[in-house]
């Protein structure tokens, strides 16, 4: 009898701790996405041999939608990206080409970055592909954190072994996140900070994404402006937006 009741204490605190882990890690990722977004962002790509900046412009629909404009440099911009769920097509303006990416390609840079193809499509499934466990408390830059490990769900169409989330109690705001392989290496990893105010929302307006196999590698995204759960007309996700030439 008393070993039956240890077995469902331990159950019940199993279940309650990831109920806890699926909330904490939904409210950091609602921080970041919200349910629709547009923004202003450049990213800043650095090697050993060179520093490269880009300015974009994007749409986004929850996890399902979202089209990216580069602004500048001249000789890039005009090029775009559409994804429509899991598929994404990259439009080149001085060929005025579209190219489907295809799923050997998904691990594939996006433009040179620390960022994937794959990122664009699969990153933003948190919530639906992978088990979480809140497995301790850390502090990161001083702010009392939640480590949250997540586990990708058997058959997940995922690329990473293992994640693990840094989250601040206070607020919710996404800290650190490191990613694993199947080997358990860890490959890269990414630092949010610089907390601002985007009209009625805060998030960090920082997001650096560092490699841990080629050195000297990282890539910065700075959100400009950001507008969050807005209304987006469908059309700004179409192909014929896609190939209009602006």
């Amino acid at each position: 009898m008393r070993f039956s009741l240890i077995i469902l204490f331990l159950l019940a605190v199993n279940i309650i701790k990831g109920q806890t882990a699926e909330k904490i890690v939904s409210k950091a990722e609602e921080i970041l996405k919200g349910k629709t977004a547009h923004g202003i962002m450049e990213m800043i790509i650095k090697t050993p041999d060179f520093e490269r900046t880009l300015k974009m412009e994007s749409w986004w629909v929850g996890n399902e939608k979202a089209l990216i404009v580069i602004k500048s440099p001249k000789r890039e911009a005009g090029n775009k990206t559409l994804k429509i769920k899991n598929e994404i097509w990259n439009y080149l303006k001085n060929t005025e080409t579209t190219i489907k990416i295809p799923p050997s390609m998904m691990l594939q840079s996006w433009n040179g970055s620390d960022f994937t193809n794959d990122d664009l499509v699969r990153e933003s499934n948190l919530s639906k592909d992978y088990n979480k466990n809140l497995i301790g408390e850390e502090p990161i830059g001083g702010k009392k954190c939640w480590k949250i490990e997540l586990v990708p769900k058997p058959n997940a169409p995922v690329v990473w072994g293992k994640l693990y989330y840094w989250i601040r109690q206070k607020d919710y705001m996404p800290s650190i996140v490191q990613y694993f392989d199947e080997k358990g290496n860890l490959i890269r990893y990414i630092v949010y900070s610089d907390v601002k105010k985007f009209g009625s929302r805060t998030m960090p307006s920082v997001w650096t994404m560092y490699s841990k196999t080629k050195e000297g590698h990282s890539t910065t995204v700075k959100i400009l402006e950001m507008e969050l759960d807005i209304n987006i007309p469908d059309k700004i996700f179409s192909f014929q937006e896609l190939e209009r030439g602006n």
